[in-house]
């Protein structure tokens, strides 16, 4: 085990070891699609398709036992994310999805949360930066917290992303995720009937902040997450 980015970013052997096995097989059954992963970068020439692959989203999480980290493994075409899938070892969970055809836990269909307001309440998860400049996020959960709305930080964001997915959480929202932590999971969620976009409301996962919801209180959250910019 060893320090990627800063003393809480932590990077095991299983992250790389796991992330060569990924790649070895996409290597093995598509051999011209290019390949971003968390350990080792982007690989093969640009085109049609491109597999973003998080090995271990939870790293520090699974570097002290704590439960709660998964593989992540997306397929983008032309740009758009079309297959996702992300895996929970330590519950057995495998949620999947494909663009157009639904998202699936196990092989049941998933749904997302009716809960309609922040203050039904929802519950909520964040993320904060590896880095030292995370103060930004603290004035986002201290507004969320003024409110009373129960907030959790769980440390995978793939897995945040299929919590709500699944409606064990009705919204999430992180600064400084990378396509590798989001790209399968926030597909998953949108095919599970919520809504992903970045701060200032645009549909896409890759902004420097995403914002992931059940769809019913995104605008809501979005407003309170834009609140003093």
């Amino acid at each position: 085990m060893r320090a990627k980015s800063s003393f809480a970013d932590l990077v095991t052997e299983v992250d790389g070891e796991a992330e060569r096995v990924i790649r070895a097989e996409i290597a093995a059954d598509f051999p011209d699609h290019a390949v971003l992963g968390e350990e080792e970068g982007a690989q093969g020439e640009p085109g049609r398709y491109r597999w973003v692959v998080d090995p271990l989203d939870g790293t520090v999480n699974y570097a002290h036992g704590y439960p709660v980290f998964c593989a992540s493994v997306a397929l983008e075409q032309d740009g758009e994310r079309v297959v996702g899938a992300v895996y929970d070892p330590t519950r057995g969970e495998l949620f999947t999805a494909t663009r157009g055809g639904g998202a699936f836990l196990n092989g049941e269909p998933l749904r997302v949360s009716g809960v309609p307001t922040l203050d039904t309440p929802a519950l909520l998860a964040t993320g904060f930066p590896y880095d030292t400049s995370g103060e930004r996020n603290l004035a986002y959960v201290a507004r969320v917290l003024r409110l009373g709305v129960p907030l959790r930080r769980p440390g995978a964001a793939a897995l945040d992303l299929c919590n709500v997915a699944c409606g064990r959480m009705d919204g999430y929202w992180e600064l400084g995720v990378q396509p590798w932590d989001v790209a399968a999971g926030s597909l998953i969620l949108e095919e599970a009937g919520g809504r992903v976009s970045d701060q200032a409301g645009l549909t896409t996962p890759y902004g420097p902040m995403i914002v992931a919801t059940n769809g019913a209180l995104h605008a809501e959250l979005l407003d309170l997450l834009r609140d003093g910019e």
